[in-house]
């Protein structure tokens, strides 16, 4: 078993934590919100860290999962980042969703000191972290990939190696680009099924088995239907990430017209104070569950 040292107990690297602890691995968490902190240690077994340097020392792999570049810059660089008192050798993965230039700076720094990096982002949401059955999505020399996959199994379902440093970046962007599209495609269809008059679950029972099937259908349609959005992959979220790939293609001139235009939804359910809300609620701008 494995010393590890997991920073960020949100609501994925919460539950990803405590797989790893029930794993049987030594498990030292950093939570910048001592409270979380306590309940998770409450819950599993595993020691706490003061910082996220007092987390990293003496760990063979550090986990993070956090909330954005600049998050990722301040629990990994610095004089009490998790980099600096991380031993040659070992190995650090980002689970963040961030930029790739972000992943790339991150490997430069790790190779540098002789530490193995994988940008490693994950797909989801809170019930594929909570279910250890995440999509993760990684870049980085390939000997790094073969020694952290086996711990990262610990809650994915697949995990691949995509190739060189941000490549598991920009695998996400391609991710949430495709799920933007669909999530917009599903509001307007269960929205036009209702104005229709339609039986919606004898809709979604017969067109979830076709060509429309996806894990949107599967896991939103119902609660779309239902107007329930109070759970999942929050609107900020899903903004943020909106907003990494569409950058990225302001540098690569790759076109995204549905997803700009997705994103600006995503920016009115901001206004209208839906920031929490799951990412289905794109339907709201389409009807009113009031």
């Amino acid at each position: 078993m494995a010393a590890l040292a997991f920073i960020g107990l949100g609501v994925m690297g919460y539950p990803m934590a405590g797989h790893l602890s029930r794993a049987g691995h030594s498990v030292r968490v950093f939570n910048r919100t001592p409270a979380t902190r306590d309940r998770w240690l409450g819950e599993h077994t595993g020691t706490a860290a003061a910082t996220p340097g007092d987390a990293a020392r003496g760990a063979d792999f550090v986990f993070s999962c956090v909330g954005n570049d600049d998050d990722v810059r301040a629990v990994i660089l610095g004089e009490d980042g998790a980099l600096a008192h991380m031993r040659s050798g070992t190995v650090l993965i980002d689970h963040t969703t961030t930029s790739a230039r972000l992943a790339v700076e991150l490997g430069d720094h790790a190779t540098a000191a002789g530490i193995g990096f994988l940008d490693a982002p994950v797909s989801g949401g809170q019930s594929g972290a909570e279910g250890g059955t995440l999509t993760v999505m990684c870049g980085g020399a390939e000997s790094s990939f073969a020694r952290a996959s086996p711990l990262i199994d610990a809650y994915a379902r697949t995990c691949i190696h995509m190739g060189a440093t941000g490549s598991g970046q920009a695998t996400k962007m391609v991710n949430q680009i495709c799920i933007a599209g669909l999530l917009q495609g599903l509001a307007e269809g269960m929205n036009f099924g209702l104005a229709a008059g339609l039986d919606m679950d004898k809709v979604v029972a017969v067109i979830s088995k076709g060509a429309a099937q996806s894990w949107q259908m599967d896991n939103r349609a119902a609660s779309m239907l239902s107007g329930e959005f109070d759970f999942g992959f929050a609107v900020d979220w899903m903004r943020k990430d909106l907003g990494i790939a569409l950058d990225a293609a302001r540098g690569n001139g790759a076109a995204l017209p549905v997803t700009a235009l997705v994103d600006q939804f995503y920016a009115q359910l901001q206004r209208r104070g839906d920031r929490r809300a799951d990412t289905s609620s794109l339907i709201k701008l389409l009807r009113d569950f009031d």
